[in-house]
């Protein structure tokens, strides 16, 4: 876990100052491809998924170790061809479990998060899910562990092909030549984020392009159709921990309601988006039937609620900066608590960034929480008097503000409309 950590404490400043060019590259080309409360959203998603990953909130059914150490035909080097023989692999496996994850009613839970976003830029590709806590495809590692690829060289292939697929998800970046027959480019993955029925479930491939063009799921991104992003069942929300579940609730909700016990069965394994026909009807659920009918989502907020949603962004990532770099300190009982402040702070301001109602008594728990934990470890995990004392006023600020923005941007609001 302190190796994952220290992987990101370098990773993250990376990916972050990448955002910000293209954010001055759109500018200076007159182009939008960012919305604020999405980028917000986008980061703190990344942000969600680091403190699931620190807190050890993943179950592996069976571990790439145990199966080497078991199943291995052949004894393998750690040369330089195995590595390259690993990153083949770990993208083979990434074709098929992308591809289930968007096919499975149930595993298109795991991976909504990553669509939701109604805009394509660099921030969206870091909304990665929190849901996908159980490892459900150990068994596509079978052929490498077979062959005996070695354990560390896995370990050492696996965040470099995951931080590879970071830089493609960007508008800026037009066709690119004859690397457009080999790996996946911006233009290949702007497809695959498309709803438009063209592009819908298409370009799965997530290094070489060569497995969509196999398998027959490629498409190539036509000038008639600009892509239109986003979900066919928009999210309606900025808070990432519900986007990450909403799917899961509706099946759940179908799977009860549903009268046919083979329906309630069945829905879980069925083709994503698949209901039973006697909830379709009584309990109908909006989508976009075509791209052209989408709506994108704003919650309008102020300017001063942006400055205080980005400022809130910035604190919780600095609380999660200090917790990676402090996580080989803590006990795992104190990992557990200070990662469940931050998923809470997170679903906080991100609550107030929708306008909603329940965003006060949100905070408000948070605010328990957060001097709950003050009390319990005598300071904040490790921190000195000072860093402390700054951490309980961030806490009675925090808590104010968002009384302030509640009552000037919900109550408000409400009450004008009510008039």
């Amino acid at each position: 876990m302190e190796t994952y950590a220290d992987v990101l404490a370098y990773a993250i400043p990376g990916f972050m100052i990448l955002i910000l060019i293209e954010s001055l590259v759109a500018r200076w080309r007159g182009v939008q491809v960012n919305h604020p409360a999405d980028t917000i959203s986008s980061l703190s998603s990344g942000m969600t998924n680091t403190l699931k990953t620190l807190m050890g909130l993943a179950v592996v059914i069976l571990s790439y170790e145990w199966m080497v150490e078991h199943w291995a035909l052949f004894d393998l080097p750690a040369a330089g061809w195995v590595y390259a023989l690993a990153f083949i692999g770990l993208d083979f496996k990434g074709y098929w479990s992308h591809r289930w994850n968007h096919k499975i009613n149930l595993f298109w839970n795991r991976h909504v998060i990553h669509h939701s976003s109604e805009e394509f830029n660099l921030s969206c590709a870091l909304r990665q899910s929190v849901s996908a806590i159980i490892g459900v495809y150990f068994f596509l590692y079978i052929p490498m562990a077979l062959l005996g690829v070695p354990t560390e060289v896995v370990a050492f292939i696996a965040p470099i092909h995951f931080f590879s697929q970071f830089w493609y998800h960007t508008r800026l970046i037009d066709r690119m030549g004859p690397l457009e027959y080999i790996i996946v480019t911006p233009s290949h993955h702007r497809v695959h984020h498309a709803i438009n029925d063209e592009y819908l479930d298409k370009n799965f491939s997530e290094i070489f392009i060569i497995w969509d063009k196999l398998f027959g799921t490629f498409q190539e991104e036509l000038k008639e159709v600009p892509p239109v992003y986003g979900t066919k069942r928009p999210a309606g929300t900025w808070n990432p921990i519900l986007i990450n579940f909403m799917h899961l609730w509706s099946i759940i909700q179908d799977a009860w309601r549903t009268r046919s016990w083979w329906d309630k069965a069945r829905i879980w394994f069925m083709p994503t988006g698949w209901r039973p026909a006697d909830v379709l009807q009584k309990y109908p659920i909006p989508y976009y039937k075509t791209a052209s009918e989408q709506k994108k989502y704003d919650s309008h907020i102020s300017r001063p609620l942006q400055l205080w949603s980005w400022t809130q962004l910035v604190i919780n990532l600095v609380l999660m900066y200090y917790l990676m770099f402090e996580i080989g300190t803590l006990t795992f009982i104190e990992i557990l608590c200070y990662g469940g402040f931050l998923m809470l702070s997170v679903f906080a301001y991100t609550t107030l960034m929708d306008r909603h109602r329940l965003s006060l008594p949100l905070e408000g728990l948070k605010f328990i929480y957060g001097l709950g934990m003050v009390y319990l470890f005598q300071g904040w995990f490790g921190l000195e008097t000072v860093g402390s004392s700054m951490m309980v006023a961030y806490l009675f600020i925090s808590l104010a503000c968002c009384f302030y923005f509640v009552r000037s941007e919900v109550w408000l609001v409400r009450n004008r409309k009510l008039v």
